[in-house]
């Protein structure tokens, strides 16, 4: 009877204790206290940032396609008598020339127009912008009336992260959320880089960049590097 005595004792005692302890912890601030501290676990919204620019659509996958090596941005040799800061749209090999000087320049792997939308001439660049809203021209809406009217920029955009306005054409150099149309003719006659590339030739053109855009039947490899 005595052990059971002390047993039930100390039962109290520890039921007692372990109950101001709980009590501690549950409720640390008396009635009448000040508001409790924001709790630890609490998350913050996440800071915005711009979007970051993806390689292909299957990166968030964990799978990148791999761009053919002609059609990767790479300086190349290159002879011509237009002026350093050129941009030169080799339409037949779906190259775009960034014209360096002392016979180089910087190559870019592009996507051009599909058949009976090609074009050809000179321009000028008279408009840059980064993650540009899409508002598709009429002409393209009448073919295609299932198009937004207006797409806000981002990386769903298909202007991509960057474009780079034409004179007073619809014609765009542009970037592209479908980097694997690069060197195919699928677009409407705008011309179009990977995201990498377009940010990478954003920041070396400004606006007034003179801009050749050459024809199918003609190639800057074979025939502009020799014209006077």
């Amino acid at each position: 009877m005595f052990n059971l005595g002390i047993s039930r004792a100390n039962f109290r005692s520890t039921a007692v204790a372990l109950g101001a302890i709980i009590g501690t912890l549950t409720f640390p601030h008396a009635a009448g206290a000040g508001p409790l501290p924001p709790s630890p676990f609490i998350m913050a919204p996440p800071a915005q940032t711009a979007p970051r620019l993806l390689t292909t659509p299957s990166q968030e996958e964990g799978v990148v396609a791999e761009m053919p090596a002609r059609l990767k941005r790479q300086l190349v040799s290159y002879a011509t008598r237009e002026a350093p800061g050129t941009v030169i749209v080799d339409t037949s090999n779906t190259y775009l020339y960034l014209v360096l000087g002392h016979g180089q320049a910087m190559r870019y792997g592009i996507g051009v127009g599909r058949d009976g939308f090609t074009w050809s001439g000179v321009q000028s660049i008279t408009k840059k912008s980064e993650w540009p809203d899409w508002i598709p021209p009429a002409e393209m809406v009448a073919r295609q009336p299932y198009l937004p009217r207006y797409m806000a920029g981002g990386p769903g955009n298909p202007l991509g992260a960057r474009a780079m306005y034409l004179g007073g054409t619809v014609y765009r150099i542009h970037g592209t959320n479908a980097p694997g149309t690069i060197g195919t003719r699928v677009s409407s006659g705008c011309i179009r880089l990977t995201n990498e590339d377009v940010a990478d030739l954003y920041s070396r053109v400004n606006v007034g960049t003179k801009v050749i855009v050459l024809p199918m039947d003609r190639r800057a490899d074979n025939s502009l590097g020799r014209r006077g």
